[in-house]
């Protein structure tokens, strides 16, 4: 068992909170039993590190002060791992892209919302880092299945040309039709929503029309819009 938090695995795997170590590594920390069991399932995991002995599980015993140092929850898990990074598959026909948003809770509900509906790769432009401990609790596993790609809107139109690109705008038409395969879905920072820029590069501009306040949240709006493309029907919002 290893009881001190000093120890040089354990000081070496919790530099795994910063982004920069687990950019370097290729790896990143999950906490509590559910994310370790799916990312065993995805032969992901490097080291599992447990309070007591699991079933059929190879464990390194650590004591609750070294569990503290390598998780980030209010409450101490029974069970952490440190595991690699998903491997990248090909880009799907429905994309979310995410412009600029920087909130971790946002992110995880978004990635997690986009697994739901279909929507199986996400598109990253300067937002949460998606293997940040509070971006993965928050996608309870989705990450996993998901193929995730870090650029920006103009690089990833270069690359993809085929697909229709979708944005989010105040301005936009709520009475947009469903467009054909392949396409991506735009959702810009929680404060600002698209830049600028972004809006020049998109083929529709569509937005949700809602009463007596002037925007919703990123995730929930995320959601509406991620079902309504899904849905199939045309016009994409009935008021």
């Amino acid at each position: 068992m290893i009881t001190s938090p000093a120890n040089k695995l354990i000081k070496r795997f919790a530099k795994l909170h910063q982004k920069k170590y687990r950019d370097q590594e290729n790896m990143m920390i999950i906490e509590g039993p559910h994310l370790v069991e799916i990312a065993q399932a995805k032969g992901l995991v490097h080291t599992v590190f447990s309070l007591e002995e699991l079933p059929n599980i190879k464990t390194t015993l650590v004591s609750e002060s070294v569990m503290k140092k390598l998780t980030q929850t209010n409450h101490v898990p029974p069970v952490a791992a440190v595991c690699k990074k998903p491997i990248r598959k090909s880009v799907t026909d429905k994309v979310l892209i995410l412009e600029h948003v920087q909130d971790p809770g946002n992110v995880g509900t978004l990635l997690r919302t986009a697994l739901a509906f279909g929507f199986d790769t996400v598109v990253l432009d300067r937002c949460a880092d998606p293997f940040s401990a509070k971006v993965l609790r928050s996608t309870q596993g989705a990450l996993f299945d998901l193929t995730l790609l870090e650029t920006n809107v103009h690089a990833f139109k270069e690359t993809y040309p085929d697909y229709t690109l979708i944005g989010t705008d105040l301005f936009g038409d709520s009475h947009a039709q469903k467009p054909s395969l392949p396409y991506a879905l735009i959702l810009g920072n929680e404060g600002q929503g698209m830049e600028k820029e972004t809006r020049k590069h998109c083929d529709q501009l569509i937005k949700i029309p809602i009463k007596s306040i002037d925007s919703l949240n990123v995730g929930i709006a995320g959601g509406i819009l991620m079902h309504s493309l899904t849905n199939g029907g045309a016009p994409l919002f009935k008021l």
